[in-house]
């Protein structure tokens, strides 16, 4: 196991053993080892497992030290298995519900007998969890949304996850004997920031032995259908796979369809109509005389030379239209015109903003993630910790970051990496729109990203005012997450996007797409209007560890579903040009 890895296991530790009820002191010393062990290079960790010096590192004692080695040694802690075991798997799930921590999940299970979600919806339905000391009315009233946000957001899946799922089955498949192409479609090739299911399609002459594979494959948990051009499977994931295969020469025909959308491909069909052809899954064919569709493309779909997507949109007198663009939201007028734009792609990225070191809440040091953006090509690193009203967050004061704004500076003189890196901040926006830090501490930094962390339940105007009043301070460079949305468990809190927009341009300041799975905040369907406008983007993976640093690619993503050129974002500006940009803001 890795830092990170046997970081996350202690964290765990700490919230079993306080559904256990276990002595606080305990529960801070498993919760502080593992902020320990983030603050260790992964070098000095390893370095002090094999020479048994791990108790000398503050906060780590003798039995956490022996926890800690056998976690990096074998991958597992039978410790860790033992205490999982004693505790009803219902209890964790009910800490999925957002807002409900340990303790209040030990009161249920101890006041009220709750030992599952089911339960505890029952528990709520009778007024009996408001009645609990410590919960009441609104604490039951939140339990009850988020239970009804956890069955609503249950069926879909966050594009990454669905993408990890997905891609090995796809490079597994590619590989096939008798597989001609294959390709993952739907949603997920559309980059929708959530998926429901995912959809594989096969070109290939010999099926039988495919799909054999695919209801094989290691993740599937259950079969729920199988034949002989297509197969469903449910994974352990819980999301649902279906494979469909066809032969080569409908391979490009059932590539679009399956892609869609469905509004895309109703525009699809009837552009066709106007031509005189019949557009379908099967092929493109004369809408004239007998038969179905499928008929008519067997009949004659082997004599097309539309062999690739470009053609057959070229066969309709249109320009390639990517597949993020196909919603029927006007991209089949602007490809008749040849007015689409040249989408951003993951190689114009030279480098990220609004990223987290161990300073804050990140799991990786200000060395680590530098190495990390230089491993992936960057020019240039944002380091922007939370600032001191984020205390759940371990947000930096003044004093704090100024000690961080020195070591970067010692950093980049020290010329270790080519990766320069920007010190800057994510300052809190205070609940009356001021900041969390002064002019004067903010005057030190390279830039400034700001946000709200707190007060989400403000109305529409209140949050709207508190952001237009945070952008019209001169020192801030970019709005964090415009909604605060967490995908598939918090809806955004309520605000004028317009008027946020207008603001924004009106004092040059950016608005981020923060790349963060879990947020892709501001949402893709605001991104053309605003770019319109003249709106300036910059894609924040919002990094909370190296391997954050590579969500860059599910904000491009969203970028291109939001129509953005590299042209409209920042972070495809080589260094010099971006290091001029924050010294005239």
């Amino acid at each position: 196991m890795n830092k990170t890895e046997i970081a996350a296991v202690l964290v765990d530790i700490g919230t079993l053993l306080e559904l256990k009820g276990e002595n606080p002191f305990k529960i801070r010393a498993y919760q502080s080892g593992a902020r320990v062990v983030e603050s260790l290079g992964e070098e000095e960790l390893a370095q002090r497992i094999a020479a048994g010096t791990l108790e000398e590192v503050k906060g780590i004692g003798e039995a956490l030290a022996q926890k800690i080695t056998e976690l990096a040694q074998t991958g597992r802690l039978g410790f860790y298995e033992k205490l999982k075991a004693s505790i009803p798997a219902g209890l964790v799930e009910i800490l999925s519900i957002p807002g409900i921590g340990p303790k209040k999940v030990k009161a249920l299970h101890d006041k009220l007998g709750i030992d599952s979600i089911a339960k505890l919806q029952q528990a709520c339905a009778a007024g009996r969890v408001a009645e609990l000391e410590g919960f009441g009315e609104k604490t039951q009233e939140k339990i009850v949304e988020g239970i009804r946000n956890r069955e609503a957001y249950g069926k879909r899946h966050l594009w990454l996850e669905a993408w990890q799922v997905a891609e090995p089955i796809l490079l597994g498949l590619r590989v096939l004997k008798g597989v001609l192409h294959a390709e993952a479609c739907g949603s997920l090739r559309r980059h929708m920031e959530t998926v429901g299911d995912l959809d594989f399609l096969v070109a290939t002459k010999t099926p039988e032995p495919i799909v054999a594979w695919f209801v094989q494959w290691p993740g599937v948990k259950e079969v729920t259908a199988q034949g002989e051009t297509k197969a469903s499977v449910r994974l352990g994931s819980g999301i649902q796979a279906d494979l469909r295969l066809v032969p080569p020469e409908q391979f490009v025909f059932a590539l679009h369809h399956f892609t869609g959308s469905k509004d895309h491909n109703i525009q699809m069909r009837h552009r066709a109509l106007q031509r005189g052809l019949s557009m379908s899954e099967w092929g493109l064919v004369p809408a004239e005389g007998e038969g179905t569709a499928k008929q008519k493309a067997e009949e004659r779909g082997r004599q097309t030379d539309i062999k690739t997507e470009e053609q057959l949109f070229a066969h309709l007198g249109l320009a390639f239209i990517p597949p993020e663009l196909r919603e029927g939201l006007g991209e089949i007028e602007l490809a008749e015109a040849k007015k689409l734009p040249r989408l951003v792609e993951e190689s114009d990225i030279r480098g990220v903003f609004h990223n987290h070191t161990t300073a804050s809440d990140g799991h990786n040091t200000l060395e680590e993630m530098t190495a990390a953006a230089e491993a992936l090509g960057f020019e240039f690193l944002g380091i922007a910790d939370h600032s001191k009203s984020s205390f759940q967050a371990r947000g930096l004061d003044e004093a704090r970051l100024e000690e961080q704004v020195a070591a970067i500076k010692q950093l980049n003189a020290a010329k270790k990496f080519k990766t320069h890196v920007f010190s800057g901040t994510e300052c809190d926006i205070l609940p009356d729109g001021r900041l969390d830090f002064s002019a004067k501490t903010l005057a030190q930094l390279d830039y400034v990203v700001v946000s709200v962390h707190s007060s989400f339940k403000q109305s529409r105007e209140e949050m709207t005012k508190r952001l237009i009043k945070a952008i019209e301070h001169p020192h801030v460079t970019m709005l964090g997450h415009l909604t605060g949305r967490l995908l598939l468990e918090r809806e955004g809190y309520e605000v004028d996007v317009d008027k946020i927009v207008d603001a924004a341009i009106a004092n040059g300041v950016i608005i981020e797409l923060n790349a963060s799975p879990w947020r892709l905040d501001m949402d893709w369907r605001h991104w053309r209007k605003a770019a319109e406008k003249g709106l300036l983007c910059a894609i924040n993976p919002d990094a909370h560890s190296t391997a954050g640093l590579a969500h860059f690619r599910c904000g491009v993503g969203a970028a291109r579903k939001g129509w953005l050129t590299r042209e409209n974002i920042l972070n495809t500006r080589p260094l010099r040009a971006v290091v001029d940009f924050f010294a005239r803001k």
